[in-house]
């Protein structure tokens, strides 16, 4: 069982001013934080600008691009001076990502072990992501990690997506499960946003695209290790 003394969240165990009493259900950020899928969406975003006679952009660039979902990644990546061009750069971005979403995409060492564990000690595990919902599943049903997931929410599922609370809200309704019993996981400051805004406990990742910012954001627990993230009593 896990509970507020296996996770530092400041002073008197408090989250937004919420006290963590029991860590029933983890949220999941997909990105990132369960699966490593750089390669593939830099090789979308340079599909664009290729076809926009615009030179590559090196991985780190559009890896520091991802996090607030495609149409802001595409945006980004076209730059400030090609912006009518991002609604046929976003159609073309989401036509050749969706046919090559598992090229190199894998999940991260240690991740499938990690939620074989916690689904083996009772916790209910959801995704909560910025990505479209049908490629979320897609992505986890083809690295054969969607069976442990009661809840896959994407950015297209609700009208709003992170950092807006009501995904977790969502999350929460869906999965019958009160939010001071919630853990959200998660590589950048959007996730630590998200957490803060629905008032939820949070566990940043350190081999993530955004474990800087987090630091920086004031992020009071960072896991070094998948195994790290939740500890038993």
């Amino acid at each position: 069982m896990y509970g507020v003394a296996d996770v530092d969240y400041g002073a008197g165990g408090r989250v937004a001013g919420v006290r963590i009493t029991m860590i029933s259900h983890v949220i999941f950020d997909l990105d990132g934080t369960l699966v490593d899928s750089r390669v593939d969406i830099a090789d979308a975003v340079n599909h664009v600008r290729g076809a926009f006679g615009m030179a590559p952009l090196p991985l780190d660039t559009v890896s520091s691009f991802i996090g607030e979902g495609a149409r802001i990644l595409v945006q980004r990546a076209l730059g400030p001076d090609a912006q009518e061009r991002l609604e046929d750069g976003l159609c073309m971005f989401l036509e050749y990502y969706g046919a090559h979403l598992l090229d190199h995409t894998r999940p991260y060492p240690g991740v499938a072990e990690m939620l074989d564990g916690m689904r083996r000690d009772g916790l209910t595990l959801s995704v909560l992501t910025n990505k479209p919902e049908a490629m979320s599943r897609t992505i986890l049903d083809g690295l054969g990690m969607l069976h442990p997931f009661t809840a896959v929410v994407g950015g297209d599922t609700l009208p709003t997506r992170k950092p807006d609370p009501a995904g977790i809200a969502h999350v929460c309704t869906l999965t019958n499960t009160r939010a001071d019993h919630v853990l959200l996981v998660g590589d950048s400051v959007i996730d630590l946003r998200t957490a803060r805004a629905a008032g939820v406990a949070f566990c940043g990742v350190a081999w993530g695209l955004g474990f800087a910012g987090l630091r920086a954001a004031g992020a009071e627990r960072i896991a070094e290790r998948p195994q790290d993230i939740m500890r038993k009593t």
